[in-house]
């Protein structure tokens, strides 16, 4: 029987009603987006046609997750809300901390005992406050909320950019940052801006080398790395019905990568199938139940174009496999075009490494049919050429394919099998590599590439492609291979071609496991002590953020003028740092370090008007806070793309940073910034970014009546004695102006709470 049945029962008692009161009111066909928004709207938003685009709406989800590096964060603001247990179905999953290194069982057992801090105390802190808790070993976050929790029709939040893999089962799911989840779990209302709908439509069938990681890896290519930023992306019509549901999962699990809010997918046979095989019939049963809300109307998918904001269509019987990138996962390339790119843009052609699994692809289809290609490898004497390490998603998948032989062909290929985690995917990768720091290429069947992703090495061209093609690529050795056309010479010196790959969606003998890796909460955890040494490097208790004044926002510096991308990754590295993720005086000193200053071209290498020499970035803020000078950071298109963490938006906080002036944000990096009362403004005219200079001093006018659709007006004081001000605008609501003028939105509850 599923998790949290009652609420799932209630959630779907409770349907059809909304359903029908949401079509007198808006009076025309509904998305399924629409049909799953409208009936989570939070009691503080009336029922009403919302402006896509344009209205904040209070939404109320149905549940929480959460990944243990960003849950630490998470936790300790909670425990700062005054609340005694959370108010929505939570899970903390331990994934994230997991260092891939030489293998699943010696991996585990190291990371039990270096984190062995901070795993006490999320299990503790769960314990207390009611969340399950997921082990480390049990598997990667949003592979076992597909496995145990995602249900038709509901509505999650989760503190990870790839939440929205719940998609794939018909769940609105959605990346957020830590202090959003801290307003649900704390039954406060959470807000989002009323997303626009691009609609996809699917015909055809896939057949031969082509897997679903290929329509996500197209539609990418299409709508590029923030052309789905405000946005939910639905999928419909014949071709999605022949998708299974983790194919599914797939393709919404990438749709981070294109900044959508949340892709989705309509109920249908293949998630009824999924759901049976693990464990939920029961829910099945509901949701077949209410089938006709948990997909679209008829008539919005017969004419798209009037009920979707964008509409594309794509053929499965005619797409090609893709390999994306390198270092960004909308450079799309078919793969009858890869070997011609390859060769004209000079990517290293030998291939180092091949990864597959990951939260993206570690389905057992997924890995039955790349073990296909493994077991030919085997059968034809083709002698493996780059190294090759797959990471199953969870424990019941991983026991499952060691059962039914799936993990043996890969050994018996040369393979290593990981630790069920998130591992190389985030940079938790020990990459055997004799030159750490030349440039070379790998390819991996995960979800984003950017420059130092994997590895840390700058050099590292690193391309994404479907679990099949990075199998067939592994045993090649060599980008310019398409397996589709190509031979090999295998050891006895025969010419061979791999055949397409093959496998079944679901095991045949099911699904099993010894050990979950789950434990319950406490049913009463008023007593439960959770401690926090003050001498610990890896987690400190918070204090609240004092509030912006005017009087601050006057005679500040640039901290930063970043140049080009500038992502997450940039802001606040992963890999080594996630061990400080739990301690925000640590991590900061992570700030910007990888962002380009656009003044010299460098990393990590700023100018301090204070002592007029260049430092790196975190020393350069805390010498401006040490003496009282409030800093900016400027930036360009699309800032903050990429993973939800927050702590890129509150090490800069912590380190005095007042105010992030861009050109464009990414959605839930602005977010972020508004929830720890920053000021996340944009650039009327985006020229102004270039009057930025090094040696200014910056006024911020306009805080005394921020307002929302008032605009702040920036004054940039030049040391050749003249001036430019321009006007920069922001999209607070009325309730993030508070957020504001309380110093944060956990501040804002601590007020609400009475406990500030």
């Amino acid at each position: 029987m599923a998790f949290d049945i009652d609420m799932i029962k209630k959630v779907y008692s409770e349907l059809p009603a909304k359903i029908a009161a949401v079509r007198q009111k808006l009076q025309r066909p509904l998305t399924l987006t629409e049909k799953i928004l409208y009936t989570h709207l939070h009691a503080e938003s009336p029922l009403q046609n919302y402006g896509r685009g344009k209205d904040y709406v209070y939404y109320a989800p149905d549940r929480v997750t959460m990944q243990d590096a960003t849950a630490q964060m998470a936790l300790l603001q909670f425990m700062m809300s005054g609340k005694k247990k959370v108010a929505v179905p939570t899970t903390v999953h331990c994934d994230h901390l997991i260092q891939a290194k030489v293998g699943a069982a010696e991996d585990l057992k190291t990371a039990n005992d270096v984190n062995s801090e901070v795993y006490d105390f999320l299990e503790s802190v769960s314990d207390k406050y009611g969340i399950g808790f997921w082990k480390p070993g049990a598997g990667i976050i949003h592979q076992v909320m597909l496995e145990n929790y995602v249900f038709p029709g509901g509505m999650m939040i989760g503190t990870d950019s790839h939440t929205v893999n719940g998609g794939g089962l018909g769940m609105v799911a959605i990346g957020v940052g830590g202090a959003d989840a801290v307003d649900v779990m704390a039954d406060m209302p959470w807000e989002l801006k009323n997303p626009k709908i691009i609609g996809v439509k699917l015909t055809g069938k896939m057949s031969g080398w082509t897997a679903s990681k290929d329509v996500i890896l197209k539609v990418a290519g299409i709508v590029s790395a923030k052309g789905g930023t405000g946005a939910i992306v639905e999928y419909f019509g014949p071709g999605a019905e022949t998708l299974s549901a983790t194919g599914k999962g797939t393709i919404c699990n990438m749709g981070a990568e294109i900044g959508a809010t949340t892709s989705i997918f309509g109920y249908d046979e293949s998630m009824r199938r999924y759901l049976k095989a693990t464990d939920r019939a029961d829910v099945a049963a509901l949701a077949d139940e209410v089938a006709e809300h948990l997909t679209g109307d008829a008539l919005c998918y017969f004419k798209p174009e009037d009920y979707f904001d964008q509409v594309i269509e794509i053929d499965l019987s005619t797409l090609e496999p893709h390999i994306n990138g390198p270092f960004t996962p909308d450079l799309a390339w078919p793969i009858s075009k890869f070997a011609a790119a390859v060769k004209e843009n000079n990517y290293p052609q030998k291939l180092e490494v091949g990864l597959i699994g990951s939260c993206t692809n570690s389905s057992y289809e997924d890995l039955d049919r790349a073990a296909s290609l493994a077991r030919q490898a085997v059968n034809k004497n083709l002698k493996v050429k780059s190294e090759f390490t797959v990471t199953p998603g969870s424990e019941q998948v991983r026991f499952t394919v060691e059962r039914d032989g799936q993990l043996d062909a890969f050994e018996k290929m040369g393979g290593v099998v990981l630790a069920n985690a998130c591992g190389p995917c985030i940079g938790q990768w020990a990459r055997h590599n004799d030159n750490p720091d030349q440039e070379n290429s790998i390819i991996t069947s995960f979800n984003r590439n950017f420059a130092k992703r994997n590895d840390g090495n700058p050099k590292t061209n690193s391309f994404v492609a479907s679990p099949e093609i990075v199998t067939a690529m592994a045993i090649a050795g060599d980008l310019t291979f398409n397996p589709l056309t190509d031979s090999l010479t295998n050891e006895k010196g025969e010419q061979v071609k791999l055949d397409p790959p093959t496998g079944v969606e679901l095991p045949p003998k099911g699904f099993d496991v010894k050990d979950l890796g789950y434990n319950a909460p406490a049913p009463d955890g008023g007593s439960i002590e959770v401690k926090v040494s003050p001498t610990s490097d890896r987690l400190q208790l918070l204090t609240p953020f004092k509030k912006l004044t005017h009087e601050q926002l006057q005679g500040q510096r640039t901290l930063i003028k970043a140049k080009g991308k500038c992502t997450t990754d940039h802001i606040s590295m992963a890999g080594p740092w996630l061990k400080f993720r739990g301690h925000l005086e640590n991590i900061s000193n992570n700030c910007y370090t990888g962002a380009v200053n656009a003044f010299n071209d460098k990393t990590n290498t700023v100018w301090n008007a204070t002592n007029n020499e260049f430092m790196a970035v975190p020393d350069s803020a805390r010498l401006y806070q040490k003496n009282g000078i409030g800093t900016v950071v400027f930036g360009e298109e699309n800032l903050g793309e990429g993973s939800s963490r927050e702590h890129a938006a509150m090490e800069p906080r912590y380190l005095g940073v007042t105010a992030v002036i861009v050109k464009s944000f990414a959605r839930i990096h602005e977010t972020n910034l508004k929830k720890q009362g920053m000021l996340a403004l944009t650039f009327v005219n985006k020229d102004d970014y270039d009057k930025v200079r090094q040696d200014d001093t910056v006024d911020i006018d306009g805080l005394n009546t921020f307002a929302p659709g008032k605009n702040l007006t920036v004054t940039l004081n030049h040391a050749d004695g003249t001036k430019d001000s321009f006007e920069v605008a922001h999209t607070y609501s009325a309730p993030q102006v508070e957020w504001v003028k309380a110093g944060s939105a956990l501040n804002k509850i601590r007020i609400d709470e009475g406990v500030a």
